[in-house]
Order: C-alpha cells, then structure tokens, then sequence
C-alpha cells in the first residue's frame, strides 16, 4: 500500500470555512471604523474651512440663509482669488458630489454664521444644547430630531 501525503476534502472544506468565519468577524469589526474615519474627515474639513469664514462670517451675495458649502467656497474664491489655494474644496466622504457637497452654511441677518455636517455614527455623543445648527451656537456635536443625509441623527457644527 502507498501512502498519499495531502489533505483529504473535508480537511479542506474545514479549513476553508473557519478562514470565511474569521473574515466575516474581521470584517463586521472593521465596518464601523469606517465610519469613524468618515467622521473624522467630515469634522477635519468643516474645522477647517470654519476656521477662515467664522472669522468675518461670510455673508453670500444672496444674502441670509442656509447653503449648500461647496456654492459659499466658490463664491469665496471668485471673490477673493487670493485665498483660492487656502480654502479646500468640500465634500462629504460618502455623500458629497461635484455640484453638492452635503457639508452646510448657515448665516443669520445678524451677522453669525454656522457650518455643519451630518455624522454617520449614531453612538457620538452630543456636547452642545441646540437641536438644530444654530448660528452662534459654538462647536461641537447636537444632535436633531430626525436623521440627515448621512442616515444619522448626530451633526457637527462649528460656529462663531
């Protein structure tokens, strides 16, 4: 009798299948830093875009309202080419376009103004009082009554 070296298939079907049970694990895992990174990079750009037009707090040549980021940076550099390369072009990691961005501007007759963007991760916790993004409202997490764009009902806003 000779004897084969190997693994028979069951051996491998065996195998095979702890490898996808550990993948599924791994990934279900993983699936929620994503969001957190998403997050991250929605927090960065609004701080940082918030930080050159909550100095003045920009109003639009349209006047008071709430905008669309992405239409406030473009009139931002036409107006002011200087700052061009200052100023990032928005855009939401996960819902953002070419034409709209989902990060938004919000500026009162009286001069204050917000951005805010809406976060994936419903386990944030809210630091601010307001339901709502509220010029003047100052910086950090609220959280409103019903879920935005991104499918949270947690936002990040940066205001003067």
């Amino acid at each position: 009798m000779t004897h084969r070296r190997g693994f028979t298939l069951v051996e491998l079907l065996v195998v095979i299948g702890i490898i996808g049970i550990l993948a599924t694990i791994v990934l279900v895992a993983l699936g929620g830093a994503k969001g957190a990174a998403r997050d991250a990079r929605r927090k960065a750009e609004i701080s940082h875009i918030g930080q050159f037009l909550k100095l003045n707090c920009y109003t639009p040549d349209v006047g008071p309202g709430d905008y669309d980021l992405l239409l406030i940076v473009e009139e931002v550099k036409t107006k002011y080419p200087q700052y061009a390369n200052q100023i990032p072009t928005p855009k939401d990691p996960s819902s953002g376009t070419d034409t709209q961005s989902n990060y938004r501007y919000v500026v009162s007759s009286g001069g204050s103004c917000a951005l805010y963007a809406n976060l994936e991760q419903e386990s944030t916790p809210a630091t601010l009082l307001v339901t709502v993004p509220t010029p003047g409202g100052g910086t950090g997490v609220f959280q409103e009554a019903s879920a935005g764009w991104n499918g949270s009902d947690k936002y990040f806003q940066v205001s003067s």
